[in-house]
């Protein structure tokens, strides 16, 4: 998982001032640059007038409301938009996605699960990202373009999660990643396993990459994570 770029830009159209308020907040405190609107019309046409790296829409707005925001920027634009809503029915989410809405996140929510919908969504449309070209460490290159992995002059072959799981400890060398993080970055924030299928993967890893007698490529840090270092 590659550090993102500490200034994208999100819009918020909310009609709810404390609750706008309190995702701005959030939002910021990520590093985010946030601009809030509280009307569907406003809202549309800055939408239109600048770029922004997403967009969190509420459903219920005065002037427009979210369906009428979500097809208008969609006719001219390629945004990506959350719609944000306390309607839960599964025609209201159908009625989301149908207008172009890339995620449907009814409230309640916590704020930890909008900002992992808020990076996969940057994950699926930046896949270039996700993994560099040309990633070293020791004897290990990883090549994204053919998904190979060598060490020294032997290919190591690896399924597609476990390249994926790779190439994330070698995107973040020294860098301590959680079980969490990890699961996050290789299965996405919406999958339905449990934390301990990374030990597993991370088993097969060493497994295929550890030479015996030599110290592992990916170190374990009990209670917290692992790490390559």
């Amino acid at each position: 998982m590659l550090v993102r770029d500490l200034m994208k830009k999100v819009l918020i159209i909310e009609d709810e001032v404390n609750f706008a308020r309190f995702v701005e907040l959030e939002l910021k405190y990520e590093r985010y640059a946030v601009t809030t609107v509280y009307d569907g019309k406003e809202g549309l046409a800055l939408a239109l007038r600048e770029d922004f790296d997403i967009i969190l829409l509420d459903v219920m707005l005065p002037g427009l409301n979210g369906f009428e925001v979500c097809q208008g920027i969609r006719a001219q634009k390629n945004t990506p938009i959350i719609m944000l809503t306390a309607r839960d029915s599964v025609m209201d989410r159908v009625a989301g996605l149908d207008h172009g809405a890339d995620d449907y996140l009814p409230k309640p929510f916590a704020i930890e699960e909008l900002l992992a919908r808020i990076r996969a969504i940057h994950r699926r449309l930046e896949p270039q990202e996700e993994v560099r070209i040309g990633l070293t460490f020791r004897d290990l290159s990883v090549d994204a373009d053919s998904r190979t992995v060598m060490r020294g002059m032997q290919k190591i072959e690896l399924t597609r999660r476990e390249f994926d799981l790779l190439a994330i400890f070698m995107q973040n060398i020294n860098r301590v990643l959680t079980r969490d993080v990890l699961l996050d970055s290789v299965w996405g924030f919406d999958t339905v396993v449990e934390t301990n299928v990374v030990d597993v993967y991370v088993r097969y890893v060493r497994n295929k990459l550890d030479v015996p007698g030599e110290e592992s490529y990916i170190q374990t840090l009990r209670g917290v994570g692992y790490v390559m270092r």
